[in-house]
């Protein structure tokens, strides 16, 4: 009888998943700080020190990569790109990225859709098809009272799904009152997050739905990607 992973190679594995994870976080907050230290004037980093707190990273950690960015510690200096392109079967795809180094990085997310069947588009090509949004996510809770507070705190939308997901959207303006408003209401969100979603999905299944799930998971993995949305609906 074969034997599976070790619980030490299994913590190995988490503990580099974490430490990716990590990094991808901590280039954000810098990223984000960029344009001004403080969160409470600064949306975007307190929406990036929060996704750090939810993935379990220490607060010093957080506070120096902040400092980094202020200019109270040397770091790298991070660009932001984000690359357009097409999935097999049309879906379409957004990549965001930060990185040092734009060679290294376009080199490496279009080996990603090349190796997949997928193309690489131009700057816009798809950008069209998504709305910037805010998501707060509950796995499980009292459907009625989210609702409530969602209206409430003026999200845009409420939606339960099947598995027992309640999602509440709102606009990428409105976002940090609406999710402020939920908590005060003693509400948690197990994600809460501004992303990008797609207006309309695209049905990819079978062989093709194989390409697009591992062309997504692909550039996920890819250390410079911080972001990838996609409109694909990925059947059986």
């Amino acid at each position: 009888m074969g034997r599976g992973p070790s619980i030490e190679g299994r913590k190995n594995a988490e503990d580099a998943r974490r430490g990716k994870i990590f990094t991808k976080l901590i280039r954000e907050i810098g990223v984000a700080a960029r344009a001004g230290a403080d969160p409470a004037g600064n949306p975007r980093l307190r929406s990036a020190i929060d996704k750090g707190l939810a993935a379990n990273m220490p607060k010093d950690t957080i506070e120096r990569a902040i400092k980094k960015a202020s200019g109270g510690l040397e770091g790298v200096n991070y660009e932001e790109i984000r690359y357009e392109g097409y999935a097999p079967g049309g879906a379409a795809v957004i990549v965001d990225c930060l990185t040092d180094n734009k060679v290294r990085t376009v080199s490496d997310v279009r080996h990603a859709f090349g190796k997949f069947g997928g193309n690489l588009g131009t700057d816009g090509s798809v950008a069209f098809l998504f709305k910037r949004c805010g998501v707060l996510q509950f796995a499980g809770g009292d459907e009625e009272k989210i609702t409530d507070a969602a209206i409430e705190a003026g999200a845009d939308d409420v939606i339960a799904h099947d598995n027992g997901v309640v999602e509440v959207l709102t606009t990428f303006e409105s976002y940090q009152s609406v999710k402020a408003a939920i908590e005060a209401a003693g509400l948690k969100p197990d994600v809460a997050e501004t992303t990008w979603r797609a207006e309309n999905a695209v049905a990819v299944a079978g062989e093709t739905g194989e390409q697009v799930g591992k062309l997504l998971a692909w550039l996920e993995d890819l250390d410079d990607v911080q972001n990838v949305y996609s409109n694909a609906d990925i059947g059986d």
